[in-house]
């Protein structure tokens, strides 16, 4: 912790990367731990559920899930995100890029988010592109049931990136950006193993690599700087 305070401290072109650990503090499950969306079972799996194909096919049943497994409205940022906040107002954080589809980063007050794989509070007309918010979405399901539908009688589908479907080039492309050009990445709460969203941390070649997260992850011999612990907890203690 006291390097890690050191280093925040020295530095003022800081980039976080974040991934599902920053939101289970919050109580979002992720997908990969032990108690996590992939070991409930369903009459699909989760990963077969949440594909392009899927949604086009059984747009319904997507639905279902998605209300139930995907949205937390009442979900609060918790220290990580307050922290991080904090340090973009002191001029210390330059950008968030998260894995993460829960706004909370935002919530928490982040200004400069890139959001690798959309956001549950975006929804769009497959037909018109008209864009609705999520209340929107919940308050269709539960007052008609089945499938959201536009003013123009098309479908609105998430603006969340499904599997099967790209990343948003502009989006990847400042990501990069800001990478390539930090003194100091953080990469907290992220087993980075979702490609290609984990890949993007290859183009750092700054000076400090710091990695927060609860279990190995196969960048920790990159790293100068590793801790195994809640990420909540490690920036709660930092002080700018």
């Amino acid at each position: 912790m006291t390097e890690f305070q050191s280093i925040i401290s020295s530095n003022d072109n800081i980039v976080f990367f974040g991934g599902a650990g920053v939101s289970t503090e919050s109580g979002i499950p992720d997908f990969r731990s032990v108690d996590g969306l992939y070991n409930e079972k369903y009459k699909y799996p989760p990963e077969t559920i949440i594909s392009h194909s899927f949604f086009m096919r059984q747009t319904e049943e997507f639905y279902d899930f998605y209300l139930n497994k995907m949205i937390f409205l009442n979900a609060k940022p918790n220290m990580a995100h307050i922290k991080l906040a904090q340090m973009e107002s002191a001029g210390k954080l330059k950008a968030v890029i998260t894995q993460n589809i829960d706004g909370l980063h935002q919530a928490a007050g982040s200004k400069n988010v890139l959001e690798l794989h959309g956001s549950v509070h975006r929804n769009y007309c497959m037909k018109c592109g008209k864009f609705y918010n999520v209340d929107y979405i919940i308050n269709y399901i539960e007052n008609n049931g089945g499938i959201p539908k536009c003013t123009c009688s098309g479908i609105i589908k998430p603006d969340v990136v499904l599997y099967e479907e790209g990343l948003d080039g502009e989006i990847i492309e400042k990501a990069i950006s800001y990478i390539r050009n930090a003194d100091v990445l953080i990469i907290g709460g992220t087993s980075l193993v979702v490609y290609p969203a984990a890949g993007l941390i290859n183009y750092f070649n700054g000076n400090k690599l710091v990695l927060i997260n609860k279990s190995f992850t196969s960048m920790d011999s990159r790293a100068d700087l590793v801790i195994n612990d809640s990420i909540g907890k490690v920036f709660k203690n930092i002080k700018l």
